[in-house]
């Protein structure tokens, strides 16, 4: 049987304010709150809350037959937080049906993989904290920012504990192949991928009201026939985008939604089934390895990174706000640590690039990728200040990376003897109730709890207070 596996993304671009350099050093703000604010309340009305109600009328009308995935990037789950918090609250409704799985990535929505391991791991472990706070499950499949991937990347992903990883179908990676199938990563064959279908994910995302498209008008049942008319062994069609693209990327008045609400109906007659990532890694087997020695994404028709590293001045930034990554971990300062989330945003590199797009890019604030470049550095100076004041440029290499060590294997020891104290509590539980039982069984009273000692009045430990 067929199987269409939908994912949506979340993220909110974090606004950056005009800052110049002279500010350097005097204001350490640089987020532009009235944009912020403005940009997701509009995303929100105009797209979130539509295309939501929508999904969960589906889940509703359909059953479990229906199954839809999401992530959300930290940055983005911050800024529902403040400004529309109610699409927060219909994505625990939509949770609540059990028809919806929440993924893992990121939580800057950033470029660490590609830079900082350490880094990468702290901000995939703290949005799944955050997941799990919102929605009562860690994350089991993680997708990267943008759906960046390389074999590297993958093999941190399965040593993070991760059964598989989202990413690209692209043509330069698959050849001959097809992405309809589940594959495995090269370097770590217990990570499964899921590859996305380029065409019927951009046929919605992109094309969908573009009148001068060659599929225009696309109806359901059209599309669900594409995809039934596919060879019988290729059985795992992934359709993958940003859920703003329902109702900002093609708006309302295309019937987008509607278009949406009958894609079960029709996939229904024609025998194709929903379901999500981690049902499909744990049903299916992998037909082989994917090779994927440089990395990929879903970016522009080159599907790599060079939108936020392709010229010089991207590369610089890259390289200066990563050359902090490990100060700014040992810090671990609560502003500079929210503030390290938002600068490292992928949309802040993307500002710079000087490459032609197929895709409008909206610079906001920033007249050229120069412009943006100038105000990013700017503040970039005085955040960098602001680490080294905490951890000084005079700590050599040497000692950071003594420092480093000491924190991993404290963390590694705390977390041992913290799994040794759940593994033995379970066994006194055991125990206790086996104890009870074989009393209960010759006739004898439950033996009565012991006090704890830290309650003791006795004389003697008054005098050994004193």
């Amino acid at each position: 049987m067929k199987t269409i596996c939908l994912y949506f993304e979340i993220h909110q671009i974090i606004h950056l304010k005009r800052y110049r350099f002279f500010d350097i050093g005097t204001d350490h703000y640089y987020y532009d709150d009235y944009e912020n604010e403005r940009s997701i309340t509009d995303i929100a009305e105009r797209s979130y809350m539509p295309a939501l109600n929508t999904l969960l009328e589906m889940i509703k009308e359909n059953g479990d037959y229906f199954k839809v995935a999401f992530s959300l990037s930290g940055v983005g789950i911050e800024q529902l937080e403040l400004h529309a918090p109610q699409v927060l609250e219909k994505l625990q409704e939509l949770n609540a049906t059990g028809c919806v799985e929440f993924l893992a990535e990121p939580y800057s929505h950033g470029l660490s993989a590609l830079k900082n391991e350490e880094s990468f791991a702290a901000d995939v472990k703290k949005q799944c904290k955050k997941m799990q706070e919102y929605f009562g499950k860690e994350p089991k499949v993680l997708r990267n920012s943008s759906l960046i991937y390389s074999d590297d990347i993958g093999l941190q992903a399965a040593q993070m504990g991760f059964v598989g990883m989202l990413t690209e179908g692209a043509k330069h990676v698959l050849g001959w192949k097809s992405p309809h199938y589940v594959y495995n990563c090269a370097l770590a064959p217990n990570l499964k991928l899921l590859l996305r279908d380029v065409n019927l994910s951009d046929d919605i995302s992109l094309r969908f009201n573009n009148s001068d498209w060659p599929g225009y008008p696309l109806f359901a049942d059209n599309y669900i026939n594409n995809i039934a008319a596919l060879p019988d062994e290729e059985q795992n069609i992934n359709i993958f985008m940003e859920l703003s693209a329902l109702g900002i990327a093609q708006p309302l008045s295309s019937n987008i939604l509607d278009f949406l609400r009958a894609l079960p109906v029709c996939a229904k007659m024609k025998d194709i089934a929903f379901a999500t990532p981690t049902e499909i890694f744990n049903s299916t087997n992998s037909v082989g390895a994917l090779d994927v020695p440089d990395t990929l994404s879903w970016v522009d028709e080159e599907r790599d990174v060079s939108c936020w590293l392709g010229n010089p001045m991207q590369r610089e930034a890259f390289e200066k706000l990563y050359s902090i990554a490990d100060r700014v971990r040992i810090a671990n300062d609560s502003r500079i640590n929210q503030d390290w989330d938002y600068l490292q945003a992928s949309n802040n590199f993307r500002f710079m690039t000087t490459k032609p797009s197929n895709v409008g890019l909206d610079r906001g604030i920033y007249s050229s990728p120069f412009d943006a470049f100038t105000n990013y550095m700017n503040i970039l100076g005085d955040f960098i200040t602001r680490v080294n004041n905490l951890y000084p440029e005079d700590i050599d290499n040497d000692q950071l990376d003594s420092l480093l060590t000491t924190i991993k294997n404290q963390g590694d020891e705390i977390e041992m003897k913290e799994k040794e104290i759940i593994r033995l509590q379970a066994k006194v539980e055991k125990m206790e109730k086996e104890e009870a039982k074989l009393r209960a069984k010759m006739g004898e009273e439950p033996k009565p709890a012991k006090k704890p000692a830290a309650k003791r009045t006795t004389k003697k430990a008054t005098e050994d207070k004193k």
